[in-house]
C-alpha cells in the first residue's frame, strides 16, 4: 500500500544526493501495474472491472496516507492503456507521488496524453466513493 511506499520513498529521499532526481525515485516505488490476471480479455467486457478494482485502489492507499501520516498532498496517477503486446490488452497502471515546489509534475501537461487514458487523483476525489 502507498503508506508502506512513502515510508520507504521518505527514507530514499533522505539517502540520496541532494542533486538527484526525488520524483523519479518517488514514483519508482510508487508505481505498479494492476493485477489483471483474473479478467476477461474483450475491452469492453474487462474496462469496468480494471477501472473499478484500479480506482478502488487508489482510494484505499489515498486514505491509508491520509489516515497514517496526515499526508493530504499525495496524489495519484492511474493510467488505461492497452498493452503493447500481439493480444493488446487494456491494462491500468497506478502511481504515486508527492508535489514538490522545486520538481517538475509527474506528468507535465497531462491534458496532451494521447496514447492512455489518464486521471490525477487527490484524496479529497475520492472521498465519497464507497
Amino acid at each position: 500500500m502507498v503508506h508502506d511506499a512513502r515510508r520507504v520513498g521518505g527514507v530514499l529521499t533522505d539517502l540520496l544526493p541532494e542533486h538527484s532526481d526525488r520524483l523519479a525515485e518517488e514514483i519508482t516505488v510508487n508505481g505498479r501495474g494492476m493485477t489483471d490476471y483474473d479478467l476477461p480479455t474483450a475491452t469492453d467486457e474487462r474496462a469496468p472491472f480494471l477501472v473499478r478494482r484500479s480506482l478502488a485502489y487508489v482510494a484505499a492507499c489515498l486514505h491509508g496516507a491520509q489516515e497514517h501520516f496526515g499526508d493530504t498532498a499525495v496524489k495519484c496517477y492511474v493510467s488505461f492503456s492497452l498493452a503493447d503486446t500481439d493480444e493488446a490488452l487494456l491494462t491500468a497502471n497506478v502511481t504515486f507521488c508527492t508535489p514538490l515546489p522545486d520538481v517538475r509534475p509527474y506528468i507535465p501537461d497531462i491534458e496532451r496524453v494521447a496514447a492512455a487514458a489518464v486521471a490525477e487523483i487527490f484524496a479529497e476525489d475520492c472521498s465519497h466513493w464507497s
